[in-house]
């Protein structure tokens, strides 16, 4: 009908099962197809006798009542068509991106139609046909995305990082899959693991295109988050301290945490972790951790790579690309905020508890509490999950990279309960 259905999903590309809307779909059009036959025959055979000899000698107007008709049909096929696309939307629970629109780039359309299983239906799963996945919000940047499907095929990719990250902040996530080539940059000069955990990285081998600063002077200079002043100095200043020394009560020992642990850590991750510096000090006992990161403002993915990190490049409005209760440890600073959307920190709270194994710890690091408000909402949503307490301090701390100001600040470490 001229679109082609959008699937949200963790991948880019998918497999629809086939389903009972889709089957009462083509019963549906099956249905009406019959249903304006039938009328036209009934019109056409349901003349009077001596109406029928009028139109023998009357050709013209004979001609023009079978027009009439036809144009009727027509229109109810129209009708009945567009009623179904609505029922589609109505049942699969979002819109669908058109297509057939004349600024979509072609390589867009490719990549979004629906491909059937060369062998046909799978007797096993029941899938018949392969369907790219792209968020569902990219129907509300259509422009941006064709502009990001624009490139020479078997090519190299444009340097358009930057597009592609704006539209993963706009919910446009995950990006369609391209056919191209990205830029290769030289990584010389990598230090072997563990060695590279706080060894200078090199500014020739990150990509600073897109950025407004580009150097490592520069972005130390800044301070990009709450949680990263200076984050890019790892031979010297506070980044080397975190973790292993305290400044203030909200501040916890990483071996201090890790001895509260029951049943041992040995996967975690880290939210929002700025160059990766929580997971360089996990590496350092024995502890994987991925990274989470976005490049917002600083090469953070890249950065953190270099030290022989696992950086993950995924927003917070993505659903966690991982299984149920398999992380020992998950650690989130202020980057854990939703904002002004209470709604959306929840979502993402409850994303947390079911990637979190029963007895893992949660470790909220220095979150900032703008108001007393924010501050008793967070607590009321943790208490909701039945976490034990096995830390938990609210004291303040002056921002002194910024306002100069006094701040509250919450930082807990609790434990995942087994739930039956």
């Amino acid at each position: 009908m001229g679109s082609v259905s959008l699937k949200i999903g963790d991948g880019t590309a998918r497999f629809r099962r086939a389903s009972f809307c889709s089957s009462a779909v083509n019963i549906l059009m099956l249905f009406s197809v019959i249903t304006t036959n039938l009328f036209a025959l009934y019109a056409f055979t349901s003349s009077p006798k001596d109406h029928q000899a009028h139109l023998v000698h009357n050709p013209h107007k004979n001609i023009s009542l079978i027009s009439e008709h036809v144009s009727l049909i027509l229109r109810e096929i129209a009708s009945s068509q567009k009623k179904l696309a609505r029922m589609e939307k109505e049942l699969l629970g979002y819109e669908t991106m058109d297509i057939s629109r004349p600024n979509i780039a072609s390589e867009l359309k490719l990549f979004l139609q629906h491909h059937q299983l060369p062998l046909g239906k799978d007797s096993r799963t029941g899938i018949t046909e392969m369907v790219a996945s792209v968020g569902h919000s990219c129907e509300k940047s259509p422009d941006l995305l064709s502009q990001y499907m624009v490139y020479k095929i078997s090519g190299p990719c444009p340097d358009d990082w930057s597009l592609g990250q704006k539209l993963i902040l706009r919910g446009c996530e995950p990006l369609p899959r391209r056919r191209c080539f990205a830029k290769s940059v030289p990584k010389v000069g990598l230090y072997r693991f563990p060695v590279s955990l706080w060894k200078p990285v090199s500014e020739k081998i990150l990509t600073w295109s897109g950025l407004g600063c580009k150097n490592f002077e520069c972005l130390n200079k800044k301070k990009l988050s709450r949680d990263c002043v200076g984050c890019f100095n790892i031979t010297s200043g506070y980044e080397t301290q975190k973790f292993v020394t305290v400044r203030g009560r909200n501040d916890f020992l990483i071996d201090d945490v890790l001895a509260l642990a029951s049943g041992g850590i040995r996967i975690g991750f880290d939210i929002s972790g700025g160059s990766g510096t929580f997971a360089a000090r996990m590496a350092e006992r024995n502890v994987t951790v991925i990274t989470n990161t976005l490049n917002v403002d600083a090469p953070f993915s890249e950065f953190i790579a270099a030290r022989g990190l696992f950086p993950l490049y995924l927003s917070l409005d993505h659903r966690f690309p991982f299984y149920d209760n398999v992380f020992d440890l998950i650690h989130a600073s202020s980057g854990l905020d939703g904002g002004d959307k209470p709604e959306k920190l929840e979502f993402l709270m409850f994303d947390i508890d079911r990637i979190l194994r029963a007895g893992g710890l949660f470790w909220l690091d220095n979150f900032y509490c703008a108001n007393d408000v924010k501050k008793t909402a967070l607590t009321r949503l943790i208490e909701r999950f039945g976490y034990k307490k096995l830390k938990w301090v609210v004291g303040e701390k002056v921002d002194t990279a910024g306002s100069g100001k006094s701040e509250v600040y919450l930082s807990a470490v609790l434990q995942k309960p087994a739930r039956v």
